[in-house]
């Protein structure tokens, strides 16, 4: 070998390989997305990110990873190669030849440290763009139109949407990208492989027949029938996996259940029956452990057999070439190492078949996600216009998931001087009415007239973000958008004077508060929002009677031009509306009154 022939050669093999690897790439992926259901949803998911409509920059990073991962298989080739020449170095005592081959080494090392740092770099930061990407995609589908909201009432619900968006995202960007570099760089390496043993294979007498090049046969064969068999062994893996990850999600689901309502079953004294619980979802996640490690054992127990095996198999067949002088030893240990790699890259499916079925898994759950946001943005909301500050209904009906019918044909005008009370019995579809004029609720017709400009919706608990108070008290309107300087004085308003010195300090404010305290400071959201209409959910079932009258005269005070519409089932709240609107809980009756 010398450098300058083998520097020609090298980037002549490259432009070849090159040229011929984007195209056989390019019909590969049409193949997989044709007639692979994971093809497809791989396709699904990231095509935008690759179009060159978009962005230029994954196209350009695809073609520097396929050049780096090239050029790791020739320095393979070269290694190879460095090995016959060196190995017959020593068997010939020739000297200048050896230390020939030692510079050679070093330039070859050299090469492949830098090809190898250059490639880590490149690879992990087209990862993170992907992953920012698709993050980003996710996350915006689910906001988007309210799907994170509207997905709940669909039965096909793709459960736990953080860790599909957290979790499986960074799992399929880097699993796509190691399997994408793993097989490319197994394909181009078989190839080049399969001619060097090619060359150095001889015939072989097999039942009284000669077969030429017999190796290259044996390896191909041995392997194809190793992958066969762990494709079978393993197969199960692509379940458990899927499971495994489930399972995991549903138990940290009841550990964070337990964390957010811990008061509440402190209060019962639940921790018995929340233990029992837990434990029951514990051991699915441990039953499915061992069944993977059931499962694994005899797919890696195989696995390491025919690996092993593998490892003087060479060398039992060219034996008797290499006492016969037909071979020298260089060509016995290149023809041992291209074996070698060449088993490895022809092993490659099954070597990471596992991974490849938590991979399927991954696809699953996240084109699973994709599906469930689509079907949640294109269920049919009733008609939705603006007009001014009017807030009214019209013929409007409302109905459960299953089709039974809460409120017929509702005609309602919102006054600002007579806000309206609805009330009726539990189930008769108080807060459902509220969820269809808001907009979430897809289980309905007819008409709704919304203000133009602001509608606020007070909960029985309020949402507080993490964060400062402040924050929590001018959501959803960023903090840094609105004018300074009134805050102060609406918590005086609101009766919580005595968090004035707290309101830029961080903490989780839903675990400081007190229900009480968080309705009221949902009331100063009001009076800072002031909006044209305002919608109160049993916004006061955590005031004593004095509390509440006091919040709304304060409203009626300071927003004598909002419309309101409140749930409630006191009959104190009566003195604070003019009118009365009572579903009937049955039939879709209701019975509007003045009061």
């Amino acid at each position: 070998m010398t450098w300058q022939q083998t520097l020609l050669e090298s980037g002549i093999w490259l432009a070849k390989a090159y040229v011929l690897t984007i195209l056989a790439g390019a019909a590969g992926i049409w193949c997989l997305r044709r007639f692979t259901r994971w093809g497809e949803q791989f396709w699904q998911l990231s095509a935008d990110f690759f179009s060159p409509r978009r962005n230029w920059r994954p196209l350009a990073g695809v073609a520097l990873i396929l050049l780096l991962t090239l050029g790791a298989v020739r320095v393979d080739v070269l290694f190879s190669n460095w090995y016959n020449t060196m190995y017959s170095a020593l068997q010939a005592l020739d000297q200048p030849a050896f230390w020939a081959a030692m510079l050679l080494f070093a330039l070859l090392a050299a090469v492949h440290v830098v090809r190898s740092l250059v490639d880590f770099y490149v690879q992990q930061a087209f990862v993170v763009h992907w992953r920012e990407w698709l993050n980003e995609r996710l996350l915006s589908r689910w906001l988007d139109q309210q799907a994170y909201y509207r997905s709940q009432s669909l039965s096909h619900l793709a459960d736990n949407p953080d860790q599909r968006i957290q979790q499986d995202i960074t799992a399929f960007a880097n699993t796509s990208m190691t399997l994408a570099v793993g097989l490319i760089n197994a394909t181009v390496s078989t190839i080049a492989f399969t001619l060097i043993l090619w060359n150095l294979s001889g015939p072989m007498t097999v039942l009284g027949y000669e077969i030429p090049r017999a190796m290259v046969f044996l390896v191909f064969i041995y392997v194809f029938l190793a992958t066969v068999l762990a494709i079978w062994i393993g197969k199960p893996l692509i379940r458990l996996n899927f499971l495994n990850e489930k399972l995991n999600a549903d138990y940290r689901y009841a550990l964070v259940r337990v964390r957010e309502y811990a008061e509440s079953i402190a209060f019962y004294r639940g921790e018995r029956v929340e233990g029992r619980t837990l434990r029951h979802w514990f051991a699915e996640v441990i039953g499915n452990a061992w069944d993977i490690i059931y499962r694994s054992l005899k797919f890696l127990g195989f696995n390491f057999v025919v690996t092993q095996t593998a490892v003087v198999f060479p060398f039992i067949i060219q034996a008797t070439r290499f006492f016969t002088k037909q071979i020298s030893l260089g060509d016995l240990i290149q023809t041992a190492q291209a074996f070698g790699q060449l088993q490895t890259n022809l092993s490659f499916f099954r070597n990471v078949y596992d991974s490849f079925a938590t991979y399927r898994a991954t696809l699953d759950r996240l084109t699973g996600f994709d599906a469930t946001i689509d079907a949640a943005r294109q269920m049919h909301l009733p008609d939705t216009r603006e007009d001014g500050s009017r807030l009214a209904l019209h013929q409007l009906t409302v109905r459960r998931p299953d089709g039974y019918a809460l409120l017929k044909d509702l005609n309602l005008d919102v006054q600002p001087e007579k806000p309206i009370l609805i009330r009726g019995p539990s189930g008769s579809g108080k807060t459902t009415l509220l969820r269809t004029i808001a907009g979430i609720w897809p289980y309905g017709s007819g008409e709704i007239t919304r203000p133009q400009a602001s509608a606020l919706f007070l909960a029985q608990k309020p949402y507080l973000p993490l964060g400062t108070l402040r924050a929590a008290l001018h959501y959803p309107t960023p903090v840094d958008q609105v004018p300074a300087g009134q805050d102060e004085a609406v918590l005086d308003l609101v009766q919580l004077g005595h968090l004035r010195d707290q309101l830029d300090v961080e903490d989780d404010w839903t675990r400081i508060l007190s229900l009480g305290e968080q309705q009221r400071l949902a009331f100063g959201r009001l009076l800072i929002a002031r909006p044209d209409a305002a919608f109160l959910d049993e916004a006061t079932s955590a005031m004593d009677e004095g509390l509440e009258d006091a919040m709304y005269r304060l409203l009626r005070e300071q927003l004598p031009h909002t419309r309101l519409l409140s749930v409630g089932h006191r009959s104190t709240l009566r003195r604070h509306h003019g009118m009365e609107l009572v579903l009937q809980g049955k039939d879709g009756g209701w019975q509007l009154t003045p009061i």
